[in-house]
């Protein structure tokens, strides 16, 4: 089988959206289809014994030009204009400039003959999904991929928020549903979740999670890292929905109840929305806070710490497939679930996973360390998350299985 890729972005150190995007990308090569791929990501970029092509922005033109005046306008004056330009007409000039330079990418590929046209996307974006909305004759062969929910007034509670376009937004989603020949989802949660809003989901999606990416070269551990020690790390973007606060308390509270714990707590990534919450920490000698990492370093990290957290929102449900579990699964360390009862990586994990506590519970939270502390002291090889299951369910072993048996009769 060919299959068109286009996405959005396969530079992996502009947002992880990008790093799962080139995971998927290589284990669909690993998994034997042949592949292409059209990217928008503003430089030459490889891939190991794959094709790709850089679409260039199209910088000629009034959207262009409009684009532009905006940018220097919200630039000098401070004045935030594009709400009120998507309000009238759906979307930014840029971001229509952008999906009319991606169709023109498009329309050029006129050789390659895919079976299958799949787009990935990043953020909020999903620039390739619309422009293969302006595409109605590759309809039939087009696999739409969701990684979050949208729009965002459709994401669940502490993320969602209302944007003047949502109407616009809103629309845009329910065609994707409506005119693609196959949707896929990382989460189950998520189709579900999404499917709620838009029924035309229900008879044309799969799940293919966020990919275990083991082609990429480790690097050496940072100097700041100590292997000799029990180490905790969460990696990864603190947006402001995901709190810290209760993590930081609980890890505080085990260094008092064992003050010759030799322990650390990473804090790894983009941390802004938290500036204030972690200065306090800045010079604590058990707690590190780095914004930001090389790619390969945080996998290093991942694959030497003594356990990785996932942390997420204080809500009743968190439907996301974060980017970096398949990360931890393969690092083979145990994962502490921070994060709501109804979550689409505890759902994975299983019920009876021990190493699960809401984000605001510091007293579990603490008792998780703990637990995990007594076994590092004794018998820190022990400290596994041996789930082959899952190291299978994000490798090309399930994607392959996926891809081929797509139903091609029943959709649509």
């Amino acid at each position: 089988m060919k299959i068109l890729v286009i996405s959005e972005s396969i530079n992996i150190e502009d947002s992880s959206a990008s790093k799962v995007n080139v995971a998927l990308i290589t284990n669909l090569k690993k998994a034997g289809f042949t592949i292409k791929v059209l990217h928008y990501s503003h430089k030459k970029i490889d891939l190991d014994g794959i094709e790709c092509l850089l679409i260039k922005e199209n910088k000629f033109g009034l959207l262009y030009l409009l684009s532009r005046v905006v940018r220097v306008f919200q630039r000098y004056t401070h004045i935030y204009i594009n709400r009120d330009i998507e309000k009238i007409f759906g979307f930014s000039f840029t971001h229509t400039n952008d999906t009319n330079s991606i169709v023109r990418g498009i329309k050029k590929e006129n050789q390659f003959n895919p079976d299958l046209i799949l787009t990935l996307s990043k953020g909020g974006s999903f620039r390739p999904h619309r422009a293969m909305l302006k595409l109605p004759k590759l309809q039939s062969k087009w696999m739409a991929y969701i990684h979050d929910p949208y729009p965002f007034h459709m994401y669940p509670r502490p993320y969602n928020f209302v944007e003047k376009s949502y109407s616009h937004k809103e629309k845009f989603m329910r065609l994707v549903s409506e005119k693609s020949k196959f949707m896929a989802f990382p989460s189950l949660l998520l189709k579900e979740w999404m499917q709620s809003y838009f029924p035309a989901i229900a008879d044309k999606s799969v799940i293919i999670p966020h990919q275990i990416n083991l082609s990429q070269e480790m690097a050496s551990l940072p100097d700041f890292f100590d292997k000799n020690q029990f180490s905790l790390l969460h990696a990864g973007n603190l947006l402001k929905q995901r709190n810290p606060k209760f993590l930081l308390k609980a890890f505080l509270i085990f260094l008092e109840n064992y003050p010759d714990a030799k322990a650390k707590l990473y804090l790894i990534g983009n941390h802004d929305s938290h500036k204030e919450l972690l200065s306090k920490y800045a010079n604590h000698p058990d707690i590190v806070v780095q914004k930001h990492l090389e790619y390969n370093i945080v996998q290093a990290l991942e694959n030497n710490v003594s356990a990785n957290i996932i942390l997420e929102a204080i809500s009743e449900i968190s439907p996301f497939l974060p980017g970096k579990f398949p990360n931890c699964v393969v690092a083979d360390k145990p994962i502490v679930i921070l994060g709501p009862y109804y979550s689409e990586v505890r759902r994975l994990l299983g019920n009876d996973y021990p190493y699960w506590s809401e984000a605001n519970d510091e007293k579990a939270i603490e008792k998780i360390i703990t637990n995990l502390y007594k076994i590092w002291e004794t018998k820190p090889e022990s400290l596994a998350l041996n789930r082959k299951d899952l190291v299978d369910y994000a490798t090309e072993l399930y994607l392959k299985s996926t891809i081929e048996n797509l139903n091609w009769h029943e959709s649509n």
